[in-house]
């Protein structure tokens, strides 16, 4: 059984939960100057989805930090931009993420990983993977449609052979997806689209494991074992092995009953400053683990877009409300035309009903709706307020 090192912290549960807060991006005066790229940065993982109702959740994560940033600033943050290299890559890190191009040398032992992988979903036909890096490099970049289609039929998992090598050379390194178009990956090969100073697998597992604890501790301030594998999906094993030289500090939490790592920098300044209110992805990497979300806020929370309709208990795409530092509702946004349509919002009591108000407008003026309409509120009794918040906010 592995010996755990004493604690060289207490801290209460309210300075864990300011030290995530800031460690997020939420707690402090937002870093406008450094934009959506420091943002990514500084997050280290922004997860992509397909899901789109106010936004793609990869827009809703800068805005949710920085405030109404225009969101063709925020794609040009993320692409490719004329000559100039990829600014983020692709890859398999929490989920299917954005991740800054500076970390492109840290996922060789994912690469390495795929590449000695026996087994795949989808079976590769003969020849297909030498032909789509022969186009690519005489004819990229290109999506791909471009190199011979994406499916066989019209169901989502029936890729074609193009497809299926395509992804396989984007698993294993030798190609990046370095922007995406109508929501579809164009692909190049690494070797073209990668600077080249980043462009090796020479970290050993070992180093790429210990860099990537470093960085989930920076991105989450303080976490358990669990937390800090989830970041990047690693192993508990994994983390470990490398926690220990990871430079992250052993601290103990109030009502946490695991054991904490914390990033020293977060610990030598008290988090001070403005809380943000605002609306959440619930992709978002500060609500991504629910037993974390539950132990932080006592707040539980799950996407429901893949429950059936008659078992959703908030919506398809609740969205948690943050205000004051917690998380004090939920709203389930739509829109029609030039109006923001909550079709369900929970509120935890009266006090949370100017937050999400205020939560509710700034996120319409940002998507360019000029009205916001309420259908249903859980608590009855809160809607008349809610209204009149919405009418004075709007006016």
């Amino acid at each position: 059984m592995t010996t755990l090192p004493r604690p060289s912290t207490d801290l209460s549960a309210a300075e864990a939960r300011r030290i995530v807060l800031r460690a997020q991006g939420f707690l402090g005066a937002p870093d406008r100057r450094s934009g959506v790229r420091g943002v990514l940065r500084h997050l280290g993982a922004v997860q992509l989805d397909t899901i789109s109702v106010l936004a793609r959740s990869h827009e809703l994560i800068p805005y949710a930090r920085l405030g109404a940033v225009g969101r063709a600033a925020v794609e040009d943050a993320y692409w490719k931009s004329g000559a100039e290299p990829p600014r983020a890559f692709e890859y398999w890190s929490h989920a299917a993420c954005l991740l800054p191009i500076e970390e492109w040398p840290h996922f060789a032992f994912r690469r390495r990983a795929y590449r000695s992988r026996p087994h795949w979903n989808h079976e590769l036909p003969e020849g297909a993977y030498d032909q789509v890096v022969k186009q690519l490099r005489t004819q990229g970049p290109l999506t791909a449609t471009d190199l011979g289609g994406a499916k066989r039929t019209s169901e989502w998992w029936d890729w074609s052979g193009a497809k299926v090598a395509v992804e396989r050379a984007l698993m294993h390194g030798e190609v990046v997806c370095v922007e995406r178009r109508g929501w579809k990956r164009v692909y190049d090969l690494a070797e073209r689209a990668i600077p080249k100073s980043l462009l090796h697998d020479e970290l050993d597992d070992a180093e790429c494991l210990r860099r990537l604890v470093r960085l989930a501790g920076r991105a989450l301030g303080v976490g358990t074992r669990a937390d800090l594998a989830d970041y990047h999906r690693l192993k508990g094993e994994q983390v470990d092995a490398v926690i220990a030289d990871s430079g992250l500090v052993p601290v103990s939490v109030e009502g946490w009953s695991k054991p904490a790592w914390a990033d020293p920098e977060a610990l030598a300044t008290p988090p001070r400053g403005r809380h943000r209110t605002t609306l959440l992805s619930p992709f978002d990497s500060l609500v991504w683990e629910r037993a974390r979300t539950e132990r932080i806020f006592g707040f539980t929370h799950r996407l429901e877009a893949y429950v059936p309709k008659q078992k959703r208990v908030h919506g398809y795409f609740a969205m948690p409300v943050l205000a004051g530092g917690r998380l004090v509702g939920r709203v389930d946004p739509a829109r029609e035309g030039r109006t923001l349509v909550a079709k369900q919002i929970t509120l935890d009591g009266p006090p949370a009903v100017p937050a999400v108000a205020q939560a509710l407008v700034e996120a319409a003026g940002w998507v360019d709706c000029t009205d916001v309409r309420v259908e249903r509120v859980d608590a009855p009794e809160l809607r008349g307020p809610l209204t009149a918040e919405l009418s004075r906010a709007l006016a």
